[in-house]
């Protein structure tokens, strides 16, 4: 956990795959809003597809989950659908979520460095507090992980 813990979430209205999505709507109910770097990509796939399969159990403790990236809803729509995917995803194509949050990061890969999403997760009580995040996310075991703070909230 960073300094960011504990303090309030920023204010958003963003479009999503289930209708616009405001945190001042989710004001009194937990969410979690785990950012990935590109629809239809390896760790991509198997983070939204791990978040899926763990969705019953969150919405069993009254806590939503989204997924954002800088993609469009149609490339939302397409990669949800291609890869039967029930999580709602939040298209920041703007990045002002995630600039705010401080995940859009410069990057470097094969010698190029380029701006984009860092893997990070948050966790926001029902309060709009940042209860946890995680940064620089391993996906491999990460859903379950969130889900475990979540039953702690």
């Amino acid at each position: 956990m960073s300094d960011t813990a504990a303090t309030a979430a920023p204010e958003f209205t963003l479009p999503s795959t289930a209708g616009d999505v405001s945190s001042a709507a989710l004001k009194g109910t937990p969410f979690v809003l785990f950012f990935y770097p590109r629809d239809d990509t390896s760790g991509c796939t198997k983070e939204n597809e791990a978040f899926t399969a763990l969705l019953p159990q969150f919405e069993a403790l009254g806590v939503k989950v989204y997924g954002i990236s800088k993609d469009s809803i149609a490339s939302h729509e397409k990669f949800m659908a291609k890869k039967n995917l029930t999580v709602p995803l939040i298209s920041d194509e703007g990045s002002d979520l995630s600039e705010n949050l401080g995940v859009w990061k410069e990057k470097s890969m094969y010698g190029k460095t380029f701006w984009g999403i860092e893997r990070s997760t948050f966790l926001i009580g029902a309060d709009g507090r940042i209860a946890q995040e995680w940064r620089k996310v391993k996906v491999p075991g990460h859903a379950e992980a969130v889900l475990e703070a979540a039953r702690a909230l």
